[in-house]
């Protein structure tokens, strides 16, 4: 391997590990407030290129009725709820359930968005609302669940999902024009338009996802949620929403960060759960609780998985999923042991 082949791979490296890094980034976000592991994290990376992919084919993407029914569904949960006696935040109901569906259908199918620019700000809005609607309809039932309960429902979930984005868009995969052309040499080495978008964009998300937690009284309120529930119900702070703005948050990103991969690979109905994985294989080395470490591990795992695609590419896959034993090794040798409750 000479100089050249070096940078090219830590190149290839680097735009992985963007897109591992938001994975994590959300999975760690989503296990901090809701103790969620959400495995169909990636899914929302393939609903959101595949859904570009179908716009730019100039037809209505399916993720539109599965939008409208989830949240016909957890329209009518919500109003037996509040026949049965229930508290129910009407306000953050008709957000998630009727405004933005409804906001959905009209850029959809009434606007009909033609520039690469409006498709996917249409995708975005289609996708993001799948989030709090799948956290209300299949988790808040279960918020007082232990923690392997929670697992239990996501994989059965992730199966659900992989099941409609196979009937949705068929077997088949897309790509989808790359945001910028560009060509730019740097070193003697080709670097394209499209990696310092992911790149860029990866980075504006860390950047403004730390200003949202550090600085807005919402962020403040999720960490506050993610550091002890009960004190935050205490406090006054409705919990049940912030489950609904971390999985919001959580399919914000995923959205993006299928919109920002499909101009690279083609994208098929099951590739958001290998890219999920690799996220949580980074996750977990910042121990599901560190933002920081979670990123670095992505870098981690973008790098290793580059390099060894060159050395070993049949094992690839094995030499990436196998970091994490060590990283749980050491983490077992340096956690305090608690017995379970009888």
């Amino acid at each position: 391997m000479d100089a050249q082949i070096a940078l090219l791979l830590a190149q290839d490296g680097l735009i992985n590990g963007a897109v591992y890094g938001l994975m994590a980034l959300a999975l760690v976000l989503v296990f901090s407030v809701t103790r969620v592991i959400f495995i169909p994290q990636g899914e929302f990376v393939a609903f959101g290129a595949l859904s570009m992919a179908m716009l730019q084919a100039g037809k209505v993407p399916a993720t539109l009725w599965l939008l409208l029914a989830l949240a016909a569904v957890v329209l009518v949960v919500e109003a037996w709820r509040w026949k049965r006696g229930a508290a129910v935040d009407w306000t953050s109901a008709l957000v998630w359930c009727v405004a933005l569906p409804a906001l959905a259908c009209v850029l959809l199918l009434v606007w009909k968005p033609s520039g690469l620019a409006a498709q996917a700000f249409a995708t975005v809005v289609l996708i993001v609302p799948l989030g709090p609607l799948l956290y209300r309809l299949a988790f808040r039932p279960l918020a007082h669940a232990t923690v392997l309960t929670l697992l239990i429902v996501s994989v059965a979930l992730h199966g659900v999902l992989i099941g409609l984005g196979l009937l949705f868009f068929g077997a088949e995969g897309s790509r989808t024009p790359a945001f910028s052309d560009a060509r730019f040499e740097l070193g003697g080495m080709q670097v394209s338009g499209q990696s310092l978008v992911v790149v860029g964009t990866t980075l504006a998300l860390v950047l403004l996802l730390f200003v949202f937690f550090g600085r807005s009284m919402i962020g403040k309120a999720l960490r506050a949620t993610a550091i002890n529930r009960v004190g935050a119900r205490l406090m006054g702070i409705p919990t049940e929403l912030s489950g609904d703005i971390s999985f919001a948050l959580a399919a914000l990103i995923g959205v993006v960060s299928g919109l920002l991969i499909a101009p690279l690979t083609t994208v098929y109905y099951d590739t958001g759960f290998l890219i999920g994985l690799k996220g949580f294989v980074a996750a977990i080395v910042g121990g599901l609780a560190s933002y920081p470490l979670a990123l670095a591990g992505a870098l981690l795992v973008g790098q290793l998985e580059s390099f060894s695609s060159f050395w070993a590419s049949a094992f690839k896959e094995v030499l990436v999923f196998t970091l994490i034993i060590p990283v749980l090794w050491w983490r077992s040798l340096h956690s305090v042991h608690v017995e379970d409750e009888e």
